[in-house]
């Protein structure tokens, strides 16, 4: 089984720290962009564990559009596929959630990122707390059961007391999943040229602290370093990255790894149509792995979730002993207290989530 993701590369107004290839909505650029999809879409075979429609902003699709789009994929979705779409609370309404129901999408994912509307103006964002509020409400009123928010923390001035607000908000509503991640500030971006830079290691470290210690308190468990979810809600279509798994990604700048070997597409929406209409590749970069560094890469994934790795797994999926490969780099990581190795596996410790880049990049 694999994964399709989509990407949707258009925005109303492009967030202070998005580095995701986007551009302003345009409806004629729009529709010649869906055309070209849904003929991409046709020529897929069905098969996939779940379809993943992101952007970019999916939700500011013209609906005459969004109906015409989602009725494409309607011969690849087979039952009990996770189906999600990612909205923004400012380009969201009730025909288009009742549409999105209609054409089976089954899980939505809001772009929250904060319910106080100082950090929704510093991260350059265009709702307000209070739409976001009432999109989680109208969505499950809706009738959507599998409702997945976006949060941000670490956002210059924030303090750990705004933070707890912010979560305790959150948890007021009826949420089935969280995605939870610390601002970062990334080149190319118009937050990275800025002169503030967020707040220091400690404060954020506290609000990381704070979220693995609340959250599962409100039913929501640490399953990945970033995200949270009420058993049986855990995003099948990220469980299937970090499980280096198959997935293909259409749309410009979409990612795509079939058989070990992966491969990017071009970031430019217009030029992506122009050239699948002349039948052109459409990939920049592509790259197969030798097995041992392919191995170490799905270590370097695993490891992210709260089960981490188990031996025997890894010895099934990769057909190395993790142990052996690993074998300097678990000592060094257990020495530090970054993970501990019991019951056939090996898991990050509470400090090895808070550096838990450092043990991905360790493993490969």
């Amino acid at each position: 089984m694999k994964g399709l993701y989509i990407h949707i590369p258009f925005c109303r107004h492009k967030c202070l720290y998005c580095n995701f290839y986007s551009m302003p909505y345009e409806y004629d650029l729009a529709y010649s962009f869906i055309s070209v999809i849904l003929k991409q879409i046709a020529e897929l075979e069905p098969g996939f564990s779940s379809v993943y429609i992101g952007g970019g902003t999916p939700s500011i699709l013209d609906i005459r559009l969004l109906d015409r789009f989602l009725s494409g994929l309607k011969g690849i979705i087979e039952k009990d596929v996770e189906f999600t779409i990612e909205v923004n609370p400012e380009s969201i309404d009730e025909d288009k959630l009742k549409l999105f129901l209609d054409r089976g999408v089954n899980r939505i994912s809001i772009g929250v990122q904060s319910f106080e509307d100082i950090k929704l103006k510093l991260l350059g964002r265009v709702h307000d707390a209070v739409q976001a509020g009432r999109v989680i409400e109208l969505a499950e009123k809706s009738g959507f059961r599998n409702i997945s928010i976006d949060m941000i923390f670490g956002v210059n001035g924030e303090d750990l007391s705004l933070w707890q607000e912010d979560l305790q908000k959150l948890t007021g509503f009826n949420v089935n999943h969280l995605s939870c991640y610390s601002l970062t500030y990334e080149k190319g971006t118009s937050l990275f040229n800025m002169k503030d830079k967020g707040v220091n290691e400690e404060i954020l470290a506290d609000m990381y602290r704070f979220a693995m210690a609340y959250l599962p308190t409100k039913g929501l468990q640490h399953y990945e370093v970033s995200n949270f979810a009420k058993p049986g809600f855990e995003c099948r279509h990220n469980l299937n990255y970090w499980d280096n798994n198959s997935y293909i990604g259409l749309g410009p700048s979409g990612v795509s790894c079939i058989d070990g070997m992966r491969s990017e597409n071009i970031s430019d929406v217009i030029e992506y149509i122009k050239m699948y209409e002349k039948g052109l590749d459409l990939k920049v970069s592509k790259e197969k792995l030798p097995p041992l560094e392919s191995a170490k890469e799905t270590a370097s994934l695993k490891i992210r979730t709260r089960q981490g790795i188990n031996y025997d797994w890894f010895k099934h999926k990769t057909g190395f002993d993790f142990n052996e490969i690993e074998k300097d780099a678990v000592s060094d990581l257990i020495e530090q207290g970054l993970i501990e190795s019991r019951d056939g596996r090996v898991q990050l410790t509470q400090k090895g989530f808070l550096f838990s880049d450092t043990v991905s990049a360790a493993f490969l």
